[in-house]
């Protein structure tokens, strides 16, 4: 499989990651076991994780995910084969995460508490890539990066990135993580933490890791040009749409097991014209030849901001569409017939 550099770092981590939220929910521990096993095969060398899953995030869950992960690296002993990624939780108002009950805050003390705990569920010394899940700040709307403008309610105990930026500056010193990186950000936070880092008081950041696919272009806006010039690459999460782009929920379908059947939160991707959207998508990927799973994909390994696609997967059979992205040869043509429908449609989901 394909490498690509993580940032400015000396890493190099496959154009496809595993993303492992559903382990511990809807996956067993032999089931994310098995996943990890096939990923590895196929030369995923790339593992993303975060103190807040298995999703549905409930504290009688919380953290199941990188301790299914640990016990994996444990029993195949290849630690050192991998870069393993992890995240920390914004503002929170959920209280299980913190041994004191506390909502959390990116300040130092939360910020150490998740890194440790973090460190002992995956039986590991350091963590390759620690991200930050989303924002301190309120913003204009998860993921940052919205097609209308809402202004957000402004908190009195903000936590300033600059005092965010002094914890991990120690904790990359003192050798608990390797390098840093961002999620669910906007344009203007991440040149903010751009400018920490060039003054000398944060780690440079390494990667975003924002949504990104065919029904949310969104990044392509202000963060492309950022990610290319300033080497921060985007870990695009929910390719598939969380599930919508594969055309299984297609015309009010219902799958048993399915995220939307067990859980009712895919509210993200069920705004008008979605539905349209990923008809027109999913007969794409058909007059292509390709599953729509594995056509979505290799739509953004085609994009040249793009440091990788995190795929996720509860079947073996789903994990292997998607990990037939890349093999796919992305044609001028295909990225023309993609954009003929992204000037039809817009970005219905973002």
């Amino acid at each position: 499989m394909q490498q690509r550099p993580l940032g400015r770092t000396s890493l190099r981590v496959s154009r496809i990651c595993l993303g492992t939220m559903t382990f511990g929910e809807q996956n067993t521990e032999g089931e994310a076991h098995a996943q990890l096993d096939r990923a590895v095969d196929r030369g995923v060398n790339f593992i993303d994780t975060a103190e807040l899953y298995p999703i549905p995030p409930k504290a009688e869950t919380q953290g199941r995910t990188e301790t299914f992960i640990g016990s994996w690296l444990q029993a195949r002993g290849n630690r050192d084969k991998l870069v393993i990624a992890t995240k920390v939780v914004g503002r929170s108002q959920s209280t299980w995460f913190r041994d004191d009950g506390s909502e959390p805050r990116l300040d130092a003390r939360n910020v150490r508490e998740a890194v440790e705990k973090s460190l002992k569920r995956l039986g590991t010394d350091h963590i390759d890539l620690y991200q930050i899940h989303w924002p301190d700040r309120p913003t204009a709307g998860f993921g940052s990066v919205p097609t209308r403008w809402q202004t957000p309610e402004p908190v009195a105990d903000e936590v300033a990135i600059s005092e965010t930026a002094e914890v991990f500056s120690a904790l990359v010193a003192e050798g608990k993580i390797g390098h840093f990186g961002l999620s669910n950000e906007s344009a203007w936070g991440t040149m903010r933490w751009i400018g920490e880092a060039e003054a000398g008081r944060a780690p440079r950041v390494a990667s975003i890791q924002n949504a990104y696919n065919l029904l949310n272009r969104t990044f392509e806006t202000a963060l492309a040009e950022i990610a290319l010039r300033e080497d921060v690459g985007l870990l695009a999460y929910s390719p598939l749409a969380q599930g919508y782009l594969t055309g299984k929920y297609a015309g009010g379908a219902l799958p048993a097991g399915s995220r939307k059947q067990l859980f009712d939160r895919l509210q993200r991707y069920e705004k008008p014209g979605t539905a349209e959207a990923v008809d027109a998508y999913v007969s794409l990927a058909a007059e292509f030849g390709l599953d729509p799973a594995t056509f979505a994909n290799a739509f953004i390994l085609a994009q040249p901001f793009v440091t990788a696609s995190i795929i996720g997967a509860t079947t073996l059979d789903q994990l292997d569409a998607c990990l037939a992205a890349e093999d796919v040869a992305w044609t001028a043509e295909m990225q023309e017939q993609v954009d003929a429908l992204h000037q039809r449609f817009g970005n219905p989901a973002p």
